[in-house]
């Protein structure tokens, strides 16, 4: 099983949580996003901790192959790692965005597109969020909202709160409001499309680029009555929240010794520990501590879990089956 050392980036809109949130020593301001596993190009995760401590995890990949990540997701991803965890804490709204479809960001960029969901950790009174149009409107309609500075009439709002989960296929527009501080799972791909920033300015006192062209034929125009997932929690056992052929994630509320069967999964796991601490130990005897911010990868060999809470502790668990 593996740690590995936090990505943490520096942030327009960053706040100042995240830091004290994982307990890690850092100096940097406004950090907005803490990439906690990533096999993406230039901002590959590195192990933090063992024999393998300093290794980057697509040289974990090549070494172990399907050992690691699971016989069916090497053939499909090769050295890629399919995830990307993130803990994202907004100090200002984000922009609106939109991510393309596996197809279009083929076609334009050469990468996966990016499907993603949100689960909220934590967000401060009236913080709030964007998922989905409110309403049907044209791509003609959504252009012309951007240039009016109308396009958030057009988006459904939620109030948040923690335990608070949103599923975002690749074409759905959306955005994340401040005071929110989220964990995010999605595919491994970097393509945004930034829709509408506020009108705000980068450091340099340029506003930010805008891809309105570009998102126009990505973005999901279809109309659901309600974006939100509901899900019933529940203590000492795993509740799915999200599942799709990109990931499948579910939540633990633990407040005591619970064994997780992974058996059949042919897949690695991972493990994002939202609150709480205590260990993992795997079916050969493999221990491994895990606290409140920390994430860790689990080799798709493993049979069984052993997670031994040593206070109430929550866990979200993600894998890749198609």
């Amino acid at each position: 099983m593996y740690k590995f050392k936090p990505i943490l980036k520096s942030m327009l809109w960053g706040g100042e949580k995240i830091i004290p949130y994982k307990g890690v020593e850092s100096t940097m301001t406004s950090v907005g996003e803490s990439w906690e596993i990533s096999g993406v190009k230039d901002n590959e995760s590195v192990v933090a901790e063992g024999p393998d401590a300093g290794m980057k995890l697509p040289e974990l990949i090549a070494r172990d192959k399907g050992a690691l990540v699971g016989q069916s997701n090497y053939e499909r991803f090769g050295k890629e790692f399919p995830l990307l965890i993130k803990f994202i804490d907004a100090r200002q709204d984000l922009s609106i965005q939109v991510h393309p479809n596996d197809k279009l960001a083929w076609e334009r960029h050469q990468s996966k597109g990016k499907t993603e969901m949100w689960y909220v950790v934590d967000a401060d009174p009236g913080s709030r969020l964007r998922s989905g149009f409110a309403k049907q409107v044209t791509p003609d309609e959504y252009e012309q909202s951007i240039a009016d500075n109308t396009i958030t009439d057009l988006l459904q709002e939620y109030d948040i709160h923690a335990g608070d989960v949103f599923f975002l296929p690749a074409g759905r527009v959306h955005s994340i409001g401040a005071g929110a501080f989220i964990a995010e799972i999605q595919q491994t791909s970097n393509i945004t499309y930034r829709i509408y920033d506020f009108n705000r300015c980068d450091d340099s006192g340029k506003p930010r680029e805008l891809h309105t062209e570009l998102s126009k034929a990505a973005i999901d125009y279809t109309v659901l009555p309600d974006y939100r997932t509901y899900y019933e929690a529940k203590e000492d056992a795993e509740v799915q929240l999200a599942a799709c052929r990109y990931f499948t994630t579910s939540l633990c509320k633990l407040t005591k010794e619970y064994r997780m069967d992974i058996a059949e999964l042919d897949s690695f796991v991972i493990l994002i520990c939202t609150k709480g601490n205590g260990t993992v130990t795997d079916d050969c005897g493999n221990c491994i501590s895990i606290k409140q911010g920390e994430s860790i990868l689990v080799p798709a060999t493993a049979k069984t879990l052993d997670i031994v809470p040593a206070c109430d502790m929550e866990l979200l668990s993600s894998w890749v089956k198609e």
